[in-house]
């Protein structure tokens, strides 16, 4: 929100400079993100009064003016189209310096003497409007200093609130937290209740009480829509980014800035009937005042009269009902709508408003009739009218209620670290418009006021009493517990080893979201259905993700596209597979890695990495818990994968997860031109390995054999090692496949596998017939399983 420090001080106005309050501001929680000059650097410019104006001698689009400062009249060449006789506007004289280094000076155009300047809006760098001069209030007294008639000497200040804080998207909101944070006090707009002059309303029917239970409307008549909105308010409201628009809608958004409650003036010619609070009916259709018609869902509150919506709840109104200069009544609208039924609402049909911002967070209930009283004085004031009484209808039993929180004063002292007087307490927590209900010895009993609706527990009103103390004054203490060391499993690789583990052979972790774009999910996951967010943060992060392969293959696409051609990355997080109520959330460790397989060097190849080098890194993390031999590589498909370079990593049957090449096609819709491989592995599954146990060396000799056998092309080795370590013997201790050969003197169909084999019994020397019978075992078993004959 972004805010006039004049604004604000002229409700509370603490002895403190600029620089002290907004860093009091962060200190407490509203955290201030700019300060910002709220008009450009300038100086000697006046309110000045054109006297005259004719038309220049030799130039159709100039006229030769006659200005005065008050004092003097000064001739001034003006181009600006809307320059006329008793026009008021910021005249700058000779000697003026303007912003961009620009000093007025005495000057001919086109042959004609100017002294001094007529200035715009973005000359002087106060608005955005350049089409001509900037026109002045006509009661302007001429000769002011224009910075002084304007108040420019003066700051926008914008501040990021916490959600939890929409108490505060106001000045009025603002201006309590200050009073409170300084003990300075704060003084509210003064106005007095529009006198009513006509009975006229219009009926109103709320038929969705627990979405809106306070709803009040009020008829005001023959406004004058012709009346320009009064300088200071434009002003106010351009310091707090919002555009004015006309007298009635400048109105609106100032009282929805200054007391935090959102309201919305209809035409009253368009209302046909009365109005009716009420859901909208599916597929119903409505043309916003930006002018794109939306088609509405049945979950969707609306305003509607008796025929058709005319705005959708707290978000905005609709194009056919808002108000315009043929406007001649008005139905002033303020209502409390119920947060949780206007979550999410405005951005799921990519709006995003004011009101709908404040909705969100919480506006206070009780505050609907002040801001509709503060109002049509204002409208009175600006564009005359005459208002008519104001009908409210309201579900009590539907309005918020809060209960009295108890605080006590050893929680205080638990929490905090100090023993607050309890003067101070009552005195912080008054500050606030909390009320101590009562008091005894070291506990009070609080009453939470309507504008708090994010206070409910007494760690909550602990919050305010540390904040408002300041959490710099609050003592430092290290903390006290008698710990006992806790057993850590030796059977067990935990995770920041297995990122230790990762990052030594090259690899960054990465963290990314845990909800993504469900046409991402879709890519990756065809086969699943995602578990959509009720309220995403934005359209493309609106699913949860069932794998942690799309968040680090956008990072690897990210970083491919800033010419980072070799890239290694990896992430530990959860995934979440099912829906809300069957929901599973499991730990994975997933990685990716693409480009070439050494980092660029003279002395290093170029070469890429393939699928062997990401199963070297995925084998590292199997082995890591000393219980390698439990995990086979299957030949499997997943649809993200290469369906030729994929592989199902099982244990006891188990599924622990998958390795492979990104599919070709998937790359391709993602804009990726390079092989790019990939893993993804439960952590339950990894993590868990065996103890270390001793076993003596052997004194004997080994014995070493080699084999070589012809199998079909379609056996996977890991089969084949199996059946060799199952016939070899107890007295096997080592097995490695050293050569895999197809080609020339080999049948097409068929593979020649080697391997060697290692013996060596504990206590003894084997012999010959020992190990030749083993080999022959090996030989008849590989034989009668896979059809394989001893290569010659």
């Amino acid at each position: 929100m972004k805010f006039s420090e004049q604004w604000l001080r002229s409700w509370v106005n603490p002895q403190v400079s600029r620089e002290e309050l907004v860093a009091r501001l962060s200190m407490v929680g509203l955290e201030v993100d700019a300060v910002a000059p709220v008009a450009g650097s300038f100086s000697g410019v006046v309110v000045g009064e054109v006297l005259e104006t004719v038309q220049h001698p030799d130039a159709d689009k100039l006229r030769v003016c006659q200005v005065s400062n008050g004092s003097e009249t000064f001739q001034v060449v003006c181009g600006a189209p809307n320059v006329r006789p008793g026009l008021k506007i910021p005249f700058a004289m000779i000697g003026a310096q303007l912003p961009g280094d620009f000093k007025i000076k005495k000057a001919k155009l086109r042959g004609i003497e100017s002294n001094g300047m007529l200035c715009s809006e973005t000359e002087l760098q106060v608005g955005s409007d350049d089409s001509g001069l900037m026109e002045l209030a006509g009661d302007a007294p001429v000769g002011t200093d224009f910075r002084e008639y304007l108040g420019l000497d003066d700051a926008s200040i914008e501040i990021g609130l916490t959600p939890n804080r929409g108490d505060c998207l106001s000045i009025a909101g603002l201006a309590r937290e200050v009073g409170a944070i300084y003990g300075s006090l704060v003084s509210p707009v003064q106005f007095a209740v529009a006198p009513l002059h006509h009975d006229d309303t219009r009926p109103v029917e709320v038929l969705a009480p627990k979405a809106c239970p306070r709803y009040l409307g009020r008829v005001v008549r023959n406004v004058d829509l012709s009346r320009p909105t009064p300088l200071w308010m434009v002003e106010r409201l351009r310091r707090s980014d919002i555009r004015s628009i006309d007298a009635i809608v400048d109105v609106t958004n100032y009282v929805m800035l200054e007391l935090g409650q959102p309201l919305h003036a209809f035409d009253l010619a368009e209302i046909k009937g009365g109005i009716r609070v009420r859901m909208a009916e599916e597929g119903e259709k409505l043309v916003l005042l930006d002018g794109q018609e939306i088609t509405l869902r049945a979950d969707t509150l609306v305003i509607a009269d008796h025929q058709r919506a005319l705005a959708i709840a707290g978000v905005m109104g609709g194009d056919h009902s808002g108000v315009s200069t043929a406007t001649q009544n008005i139905f002033l609208e303020s209502a409390f709508f119920d947060t949780i039924a206007l979550a999410g609402k405005a951005r799921s049909y990519g709006l995003h408003t004011d009101a709908s911002h404040r909705y969100e967070r919480g506006v206070d209930s009780q505050l609907a009739r002040q801001a509709m009283e503060r109002a049509t004085s204002l409208l009175l004031d600006i564009v005359g009218g005459e208002a008519g009484p104001i009908i409210e209808v309201v579900s009590e039993d539907d309005l918020p209620k809060v209960a009295p929180v108890t605080l006590r004063a050893e929680r205080i002292n638990q929490m905090l670290g100090l023993e607050m007087d309890g003067a101070e307490v009552v005195r912080l927590l008054t500050s606030l418009g909390l009320v101590v209900i009562e008091e005894a010895k070291g506990r009070w009993q609080v009453g939470v006021p309507s504008h708090r609706f994010d206070i409910s527990l007494e760690v909550d009103l602990i919050e305010e009493l540390g904040r408002l103390y300041g959490y710099d004054r609050l003592p430092v203490r290290y903390p006290q517990a008698r710990l006992a060391p806790e057993a850590k499993p030796e059977a067990r690789a935990e995770l920041p080893l297995l990122r230790r583990l990762l990052v030594a052979r090259g690899y960054q972790e990465a963290i990314t979201y845990s909800f993504i774009d469900p046409k991402l999910f879709e890519l990756f996951s065809p086969d699943m259905k995602p578990l959509q967010l009720a309220n995403p943060i934005s359209a493309d992060m609106a699913a949860m993700r069932a794998s942690l392969w799309p968040g680090l293959v956008k990072a690897l696409q990210y970083n491919l596209n800033r010419q980072q051609p070799r890239v290694r990355l990896f992430e530990a997080g959860l995934r979440f597979v099912g829906q809300l109520k069957e929901l599973e959330q499991e730990s994975v460790l997933a990685g990716v890695l693409t480009g070439s397989r050494q980092p660029e060097g003279w002395t290093n190849s170029r070469e890429a990495v393939d699928f062997y080098d990401i199963k070297a890194d995925v084998e590292a993390l199997l082995a890591f818990a000393g219980n390698a031999g439990v995990y086979r590589f299957v030949a499997g498909e997943h649809p993200a994968l290469h369906p030729g370079q994929t592989a199902r990593i099982e244990r006891d049957g188990r599924l622990v997860g998958f390795v492979g090449s990104l599919h070709p096609e998937l790359a391709s819709t993602l804009g990726i031109d390079q092989p790019v491989y990939m893993f993804e592995l439960k952590l339950s599954e990894i993590a868990e390995g065996r103890m270390p146990s001793f076993t003596e060396l052997s004194r004997f000799p080994e014995v070493r054999r080699d084999l070589a056998v012809l199998v079909g092309r379609e056996i996977a080795a890991e089969d084949i090692l199996s059946c060799i370590r199952d016939a070899a013997g107890e007295n096997l201790t080592d097995l490695k496949l050293f050569d895999v050969y197809q080609g020339k003197g080999i049948d097409p169909l068929s593979k020649s596998m080697a391997v060697g084999l290692t013996w060596q019994h504990p206590s003894r020397t084997l012999n010959d017939d020992e190990v030749n019978g083993a080999m022959q075992k090996i030989l008849t078993s590989l034989e009668e399983r896979f059809n394989a004959t001893l290569r010659k």
